[in-house]
């Protein structure tokens, strides 16, 4: 356990020293920020609009698209290109050890930058303090529940940026594959149900697992208030696989 909190520890310094995560930040912060004072504008127009935080979270899947291959795209592409993946591996460290570090390295840091925007209803709150009588502004529950969504969802989202980098030695061919495998992954779900044949025949199980898997749908329920089990098991589960398919694949390469 200490080696491992040795390996964490280090992944963590090694990601605030790289150009990308402080690229990422920064592309994030100002990507974020003018949609969430757009939500309030449209909010001061039109008083039927939709919350400042439903705008904000509606389009959450936007940066996740950049974010995470900036986060991953160098966490085993560049260790195997450069060499020091073989070297850490001649330490007492298993693989896995490896794998889960750099994950919940690349987890912390993207859990920190959605943390950050709370400061955006934060900052709503202190300037209007009337917000808090006003559900348009502000919610309690809804700010929980969507941002539950956001680091339950992240979860997978890293898992996938981790398993893509362990498949090449190239960081920008990592980032390619990362960012097809999310949007394949987040706007799959709907494509299906928007393209599926009539629910007939040997194909009518599409639906149910699409519509079990459709991203916009669950961050519909938790952007409202409501806490759904099922999304927190899948995203969950779907972690879990790809960090033990990852470690199968980085044994596989040594």
């Amino acid at each position: 356990m200490r080696r491992f909190f040795t390996l964490f520890r280090h992944q963590v310094h090694m990601m605030m020293i790289a150009p990308s995560t402080y690229v990422a930040a920064f592309l994030f912060i100002v990507f974020m920020i003018f949609i969430y004072i757009l939500g309030l504008l449209e909010l001061s127009e039109n008083a039927t609009s939709s919350t400042p935080l439903e705008k904000f979270l509606s389009i959450f899947w936007v940066p996740v698209l950049f974010i995470v291959p900036l986060l991953t795209m160098r966490s085993l592409a560049e260790e195997k290109k450069t060499g020091t993946l073989d070297t850490l591996l001649t330490t007492p460290v298993s693989i896995f050890q490896v794998v889960l570090s750099k994950f919940l390295a690349s987890y912390l840091y993207y859990s920190l930058l959605w943390a950050l925007t709370l400061f955006f209803p934060l900052l709503t709150v202190i300037s209007m303090p009337h917000a808090l009588a006003d559900d348009r502004l502000f919610s309690l529950s809804q700010t929980l529940a969507g941002y539950s969504f956001i680091l339950a969802s992240g979860l997978s989202y890293i898992a996938i940026g981790i398993f893509a980098s362990s498949l090449t030695r190239t960081t920008l061919v990592a980032g390619m594959l990362s960012f097809c495998m999310l949007f394949c992954m987040i706007i799959g779900g709907g494509l299906i149900i928007k393209f599926s044949p009539p629910d007939t025949g040997w194909l009518s199980w599409m639906s149910g697992v699409a519509d079990y898997i459709q991203t916009f749908k669950q961050l519909e329920d938790f952007s409202s208030g409501v806490l759904d089990t099922r999304p927190f098991f899948f995203y969950g589960s779907v972690s879990i696989l790809l960090l033990a398919i990852t470690t199968l694949v980085m044994d596989a390469r040594r």
